[in-house]
Order: C-alpha cells, then structure tokens, then sequence
C-alpha cells in the first residue's frame, strides 16, 4: 500500500506515520505538511531513514501541488490529519481553521477525486457533536451541533468530504475520535499542559469549575483505529473512535499531579472560555462491530506512560514551548487570570 499521509508531523500523523511503517505491507508513505506552528519534524526520529519514506513541505492549500504530487506517488489511499485543532487559537482567530480545515479539504478531495485515488479517509473529532447530556454517548448517525469555529469547520469538512462519496461516488470514509493524549502532544492541550507546567512547578489553569467531561483515548489506539477503518471499513461511513473513559477535566489534572509528584497547590482556576462545551461522549460500537478494532490503553498506563516521556524529553518541551508558544499561552491565559 502506497499512502500520502498530510499533516504527518503533527501530534496524531507523526503516531500513525511509525505506526505504519512499522508495517512491511506500507511501501511508500509520503507525509505532506506545512509545518506550522503544532507541525515538528522532531516528532519523527530517524524515520527520514527509511527509504519509503518521503517528507514535502507544502501547504495542503495548493492546489497545483496536491494534483502534482498524486499524480507523481499515485497513492492508494490518503488519510488527511491537516487540521488546525485547537479550540482556543479558533476562538482568538478563526481565519486559519476556516483556511485549513474548509480550503485544504476541499482542495484534496478535488484533486483525489481527479486522480481516482482509490480511498480517502478524512480525520475528525467528537466536538462535532457539541455538548453531550449524560447519560447519552453520540453515535455516527447523531446531529451535528459545534460550538466553536473550529467544531464547525471540522464539521463543515466532514459533509463536504461525505457528499463527494454521495454525489461523485469517492470512496471516503470519515473517522471521529475522542480526546487523545500521548508522547510528541504540543502543550497547548489539556494532558501535556499541565505535565509540562507541574514537572516546572508552574501554576496549572484549570478553567471554570473543570467539571468537563472528556473521553480519553491513548495516541496510539486511535491510530490503530484509523488503520483499521482504512483496510476495512466501508466507504460513505462515519466511524467514531472512542477511549471508552470518561473523566472530568479536575480528575485528569489531580492525576497528573499525583503521576509527577506536585502539589495540589498548582491548581489555578481560571475564566471559562466562551462556549465550553461541558461533555463530549461517543460510542464505538459500530468500529469494534465491524472491525474488531478495541481500545488496548487504560488510562492509568497511558497516562504513566506520557508522563515518563515528557520527563524524559524535556528538551523537545523546551523547543516547542519557545517563542509563539510564549505568546499564545499570554494572549490565552492572561486575561484570564489577571
């Protein structure tokens, strides 16, 4: 299988690219990624040795470069992670996920479609559900109700995706997955921020009363998952992927500071951001039903797990927390606590 992998350097593509050239049946992966500011090539150690591998930096939005480099690889599938994914920078400027996350599907899904690629599977996220009641769990077929500009336009990338299977008859395939966490996760979510911040006794934002809830899901499993919609699952279909482990954000932060040995005292609560949404849940039922695919991470080890990487890489945390990181984590949290 021959795989153009874009947004390759980021938190979950960086996983499943040595994910799948661990993979003998991967015989060419090309991993297209603008390298923004969440984009590190530093999350993929000595891959650029594999002679399978090829990297290009470029922007999903052109789209000259889209139809040439299928044209030139000849893919048999891509599987789109480019995104820009976090709720917080949509919320200080919505122009770049509007940008990324509308253009750039759009972009690929007509140059794939020109080039007949055989399978497309485009990557998504629960908070295209909105806020879930308890005890509900959002299924694949349930009404779509972002509440951030970046929900909406992952939710707006995912119809557009899904009518190209509709109207032209493209072989995509849409999965939606929970909160993920892992090694290589850029600090400015939930799990590697508040490791960074208690391995450096720093004060730790929780926001609101952190009684949101969230599904947690292990890096890895979800990019097993995503492998496992791409050999089996049935193009036109949404397939969610969840952790199966709901906890409330204040449960996640006081295991954290137990994992690293800090003290409760670091808990700053800080101003909601507007539009929080208070619980996201989904069931996984139809992608084990269908594929036998199943979460193998517990919490507790997966968590372990994070903790003792980012011990053991701070200086990985150190480049990436430099310079814009600075800025944004200003103009985020600032306002917020005074």
């Amino acid at each position: 299988m021959r795989l153009l992998v874009t947004g390759g350097a980021g938190f979950i593509g960086s996983a499943f690219i040595r994910l799948s050239l661990a993979d003998p049946a991967i015989t060419r992966l090309v991993n297209l990624d603008a390298l923004t500011y969440a984009g590190n090539l530093a999350n993929l150690p000595g891959v650029d040795a594999d002679p399978r591998y090829r990297f290009v930096h470029e922007n999903i939005c052109d789209d000259m470069l889209v139809d040439s480099l299928l044209v030139e690889e000849k893919p048999d599938a891509i599987v789109h992670f480019a995104a820009e994914s976090h709720v917080d920078r949509s919320i200080l400027s919505a122009s770049p996920v509007f940008q990324t996350n509308l253009r750039g599907t759009f972009s690929l899904l007509e140059a794939a479609r020109a080039r007949r690629v055989p399978r497309f599977v485009h990557v998504s996220t629960d908070e295209v559900y909105g806020s879930i009641p308890a005890p509900h769990e959002a299924a694949e077929d349930d009404p779509l109700r972002p509440s951030s500009p970046y929900s909406a336009t992952k939710a707006g990338s995912d119809l557009l995706a899904l009518s190209y299977f509709t109207t032209f008859k493209m072989p995509v395939l849409v999965t939606r997955a929970s909160n993920n966490y892992g090694p290589y996760q850029f600090p400015e979510k939930l799990i590697p921020l508040m490791i960074s911040n208690a391995l450096e006794g720093k004060p730790l934002p929780v926001y609101g009363d952190g009684q949101q809830v969230r599904d947690w899901l292990y890096v890895d499993d979800h990019c097993r998952g995503i492998r496992a919609v791409l050999d089996k699952g049935r193009e036109g279909e949404v397939y969610n992927i969840g952790g199966n482990c709901s906890l409330a954000n204040l449960e996640v932060v006081h295991r954290i500071l137990a994992a690293t040995g800090a003290p409760d005292s670091l808990i700053r609560y800080v101003t909601d951001r507007p539009g929080h949404d208070r619980r996201y849940a989904l069931t996984s039922r139809k992608l084990e039903s269908e594929t036998g695919w199943q979460p193998g991470t517990d919490f507790e080890s997966g968590l372990a797990a994070t903790v003792a990487w980012y011990r053991a890489n701070t200086e990985w945390m150190q480049a990436v927390k430099s310079g814009e990181y600075q800025s944004y984590y200003a103009r985020n949290y600032g306002h917020r606590t005074g």
